[in-house]
């Protein structure tokens, strides 16, 4: 039997469901204390979630045993091999059994074009499986790192560069990314800082939203789209000293105001699935939380996707000391409505038994399976199964030119200029001999970051390759490496190299920073130091007298302080992928004029994390002629560089910050204007910053908070009116109950280049 005909003869089955996914388990919810024999833990009631294919959902679901229903809960990965993705024999047994519903880490049309075939071939009802992958900046062309991406400020071009990463991924035979992780993160020795759009929620939900629409298109039928993932629900960014998988103690204030913004977002944006956190919040583990997935998610948000776990964190939940053993952390996480296990087998090993015991509801289990069977349909696998899985498609699409291309010109503007003493840069045709210095300047592996899925460090540009192929004829370069990029391997002996070879030239450009694998997941750090002997080779080199010019790779900012005070000019390149050297050298020599801008604020030192940008006055502010007031007595209050920040080749005045009403009402509006005028040498891009404070509040308010922004082109001498719209809902806050309110009484307002280079203005809310 041919599986396309497989929903229209299922529809005609007499086991159709019916009523028994339209009721509801009156069971009472509850988490009873074991006392030191088997007790079953209350159910909670079953949340009905609408469906998009219903009909066709219950004609499969009819068919299916219970042991076909949990087996498509279950996710499990492809391994790796230097010739690409493998499955065990283990894995491939498991396909042939119907005891998987998808596999991750699998891609190319090859591979997934195999498996897809045990699934509906050699299985009773040939249910089709879904391929994912942590598609997170590119697929085979890999764009900057996110937290580079959201320098761009231009949520245009993120979702072009998540259309195609979705268009390569999904040419790959791939239905599904693990991505956008929203976590706001405030804290840079978190190492998965380098995935996130940096520390402010506005950015975090503006970008969020652009990967979805990017990933998801206008409909997931079309074969160059595939479902997003929202991550990681909840308050991940938040973990205790910046340490993964560690415990989050925030108030629920902070979780409202600050973490879930970009996660409703995601929600509105019809993000088609949900992944769990690793941590937990207010003393339950997120993937066990009813609180997260059914309070807020499923009743307050309505989200009507199927939920994901992360990796084996049902298990997790055992250490966490909050399951007694596999069996209770897979009842909690049903019941919490989480629909799909990730790697721990859980679900696939204990289901059964809690379902014949009543501890779990077999309505339950038809749910989840519902909800994936429903994306299932959504995709187009039960009409096509080997739909996503083309030879053709995959040779023509993958790494296109016009790829490539984009690729270059988001990796471009990705780059934030830190500082260019002496307009040292752009480089001058003068400049015959080139120095290049440091463990990343040739480097190809580490420019493409963590997560950069099928990417391959042959196909990427490094930065010597990229400057060789921009330099004026007649200019020589020479490299060298001076010290390992590790983290503890100080050797400094190639720093005399190093230093005789920057004696000798014009400039140095030093290419210094982490190694792809220092930031990400599980890469924590208790200090921001450059890498190993990294500072060495910085001070070494700066003695020889030779300008200097640092360029900065890596995915957080670093402790660069020595840097900022010695160094001519400092770029920060983070990790742009595929087209690295290219886009640094294309800045470098002036061919592009950076506007990147910072999306975290750069601690001066690691003793201020966090310090984001929106905290709160104290009852006693910063004093320099006092003493009893906040403040450090070794270093400044303020980060090294603030949020929004970034340099050009060129300058912009501000002028003329305007109001349209100095009144707003509780449903009105009002337009906000200022003149920006380029008033240097170079054609370039300005990212308009426009910021709110409540002066006063029956709950206290940041100093700043991000309203909206506007990137904007301006050639030399040429003045734009740039205006915002702001309504009065835009400043409404949470009250003592946690409702939102919109109090009367001052608004400042302030527009800038950043959010400490500001014109200010105010308003007054009326009743």
């Amino acid at each position: 039997m041919e599986l396309r005909n497989l929903p229209g003869l299922l529809l005609f089955s007499v086991l159709i469901l019916g009523s028994t996914l339209l009721s509801t388990s009156e069971k009472p919810v509850g988490y009873e204390v074991y006392e030191g024999k088997e007790q079953i833990t209350t159910n909670t009631p079953v949340r009905i979630t609408p469906l998009r294919h219903p009909e066709k959902v219950d004609s499969v679901l009819a068919l299916m045993t219970l042991e076909e229903k949990v087996g498509q809960l279950n996710l499990l990965s492809s391994g790796f091999a230097e010739t690409g993705p493998t499955l065990s024999e283990e894995y491939r047994e498991m396909i042939g059994e119907a005891k998987l519903g998808g596999v991750f880490n699998a891609h190319t049309v090859e591979h997934t074009l195999d498996l897809q075939r045990i699934a509906v071939e050699e299985t009773r009802l040939g249910i089709p499986l879904l391929f994912a992958f942590d598609v997170i900046h590119g697929h085979r062309t890999i764009f900057p790192v996110p937290l580079a991406e959201a320098s761009t400020w231009d949520p245009d071009l993120i979702k072009k560069a998540s259309r195609i990463a979705a268009k390569e991924s999904a040419a790959a035979g791939l239905h599904w990314t693990f991505t956008p992780m929203l976590d706001v993160s405030p804290d840079p020795r978190w190492g998965r800082i380098v995935e996130s759009s940096g520390e402010d929620p506005l950015l975090n939900k503006r970008f969020g939203v652009a990967r979805i629409e990017g990933f998801q298109g206008d409909d997931l039928y079309e074969l160059d789209t595939i479902m997003a993932t929202a991550k990681h629900f909840a308050a991940y960014g938040a973990a205790e000293a910046g340490r993964d998988y560690n415990t989050v103690d925030i108030s629920e204030r902070t979780l409202r105001e600050i973490h879930l913004p970009a996660f409703k977002a995601a929600v509105d944006a019809d993000v088609r699935t949900f992944m769990t956190a690793f941590n937990e919040y207010d003393g339950v583990p997120a993937t066990g939380s009813d609180y997260l997935f059914n309070k807020i998610l499923r009743d307050d948000w309505g989200f009507d996707g199927f939920v994901i776990t992360d990796y084996t964190a049902i298990m997790e939940m055992i250490p966490h000391g909050y399951a007694r053993d596999e069996a209770h952390a897979g009842e909690l996480a049903l019941n919490a409505n989480v629909d799909m296990d990730m790697m721990s087998n859980i679900f696939l090993n204990e289901l059964p038994g809690l379902v014949e015991s009543g501890r779990v509801s077999e309505e339950q289990v038809d749910m989840a399976v519902s909800r994936i069977l429903d994306m299932k349909f959504e995709l187009g696998l039960f009409d096509d199964p080997y739909r996503y899985s083309d030879y053709d498609r995959e040779a023509e699409t993958i790494m296109r030119q016009d790829f490539l291309d984009f690729a270059l010109e988001v990796a471009e503007k990705s780059i934030v200029l830190l500082k260019n003493e002496n307009n040292l840069l752009p480089l001058s045709d003068s400049a015959k001999n080139i120095a290049i210095i440091g463990p990343l300047g040739d480097n190809q592996y580490d420019v493409m970051g963590s997560w950069s899925a099928a990417g391959e460090s042959s196909d990427n540009v490094s930065l010597l390759a990229g400057l060789r192929n921009a330099v004026p004829e007649g200019t020589n370069i020479q490299f060298s490496e001076g010290v390992p990029l590790s983290l503890d391997d100080h050797s400094a002996d190639g720093i005399d190299e190093a230093v005789n070879l920057a004696a000798e030239s014009d400039v140095v450009i030093l290419a210094l920073g982490e190694g792809r694998h220092m930031s990400g997941e599980a890469a924590s750090r208790t200090t921001l130091n450059l890498p190993g002997a990294q500072q060495d080779l910085l001070e070494a080199v700066h003695a020889t007298g030779t300008p200097v010019v640092m360029v900065l790779m890596a995915g957080r900012p670093l402790d660069i302080n020595w840097a900022n005070e010695n160094v001519g000019a400092i770029v920060n390149a983070f990790y742009l992928g595929t087209r690295t050297g290219d886009a640094i050298a294309s800045v470098l020599y002036g061919n592009h004029n950076p506007s990147g801008k910072l999306t975290f604020s750069w601690p001066y030192t690691v003793g201020q994390i966090p310090n984001v940008y929106y905290q709160k006055k104290t009852g006693r502010p910063i004093d320099p002629d006092q003493r009893y007031t906040s403040k450090f007595i070794d270093a400044p209050n303020d980060p090294l560089f603030p949020f929004g920040y970034g340099l050009s080749y060129t300058s912009f005045d501000y002028s003329n910050l305007t109001l349209s009403e100095t009144e707003i009402s509780r449903d009105g509006h009002l337009t906000i204007s200022v003149d920006v005028t380029n008033s240097g040498d170079f054609a370039g891009h300005e990212i308009v910053q426009l910021y709110t404070r409540k002066m006063v509040a029956s709950v206290t308010q940041p100093v700043r908070l991000l309203r909206d922004f506007e990137k904007i082109f301006l050639e030399p001498g040429e003045t734009k009116t740039v205006e915002f719209t702001l309504n009065a809902s835009q400043l409404t806050y949470l009250d003592q109950q946690l409702n939102p309110v919109l109090e009367p009484g001052i608004v400042k307002v302030f527009v800038g280049p950043n959010v400490s280079e500001t014109m200010e203005n105010e308003l007054e809310i009326i009743q």
